[in-house]
């Protein structure tokens, strides 16, 4: 885990502190698969602003991750890149106006670059952006083999609505 201490800092209104740390990213559980960051330890650059009403916190860094293909599962390999920032009241009234990340005067760097990853990750990691998946009927990979299957027959459920597709 990365920490940055802000009594390090020493910082007062007005004034920025800008530091490259190397954050330690974790493995990501997403859609029940497992997605590695290489390389593990990856550079970022933290930096931190002092304002009259609380403190900004900035981070940028990009990370690769490496994983199974959402479609057909092959690899797959997705190249994140984050900007992120939180705010922290001098004075907090209200949730809105602290950041979970901050406990006792140091920042939890690698548990906000987990956070902000898994918020920048699309809805599903492609091999390729046209990756066409297993085929539903044997399962072989489509990128690899593009094939059709014989119409099998259909259920004799079916039939009724199988009259009406062909009258119309």
């Amino acid at each position: 885990m990365t920490f940055f201490d802000l009594r390090r800092a020493k910082l007062r209104p007005g004034e920025e502190h800008r530091e490259e740390l190397e954050i330690e990213l974790p493995a990501f559980e997403f859609g029940g698969q497992r997605y590695l960051p290489v390389p593990e330890r990856i550079p970022a650059l933290l930096a931190v602003t002092r304002a009259v009403t609380g403190t900004v916190f900035t981070l940028d860094f990009t990370t690769r991750l490496h994983g199974p293909c959402y479609r057909c599962l092959a690899d797959a390999v997705l190249d994140v890149p984050i900007h992120a920032r939180e705010y922290q009241a001098s004075s907090p009234d209200d949730e809105e106006l602290r950041t979970p990340y901050l406990v006792e005067g140091r920042l939890d760097v690698s548990g906000w670059a987990r956070d902000a990853v898994a918020l920048a990750l699309p809805d599903k990691i492609l091999c390729r952006p046209d990756c066409a998946g297993l085929c539903p009927e044997c399962g072989k990979n489509l990128n690899d083999e593009p094939h059709t299957h014989e119409e099998t027959e259909t259920d004799p459920r079916w039939a009724a609505l199988e009259a009406l597709r062909d009258d119309v």
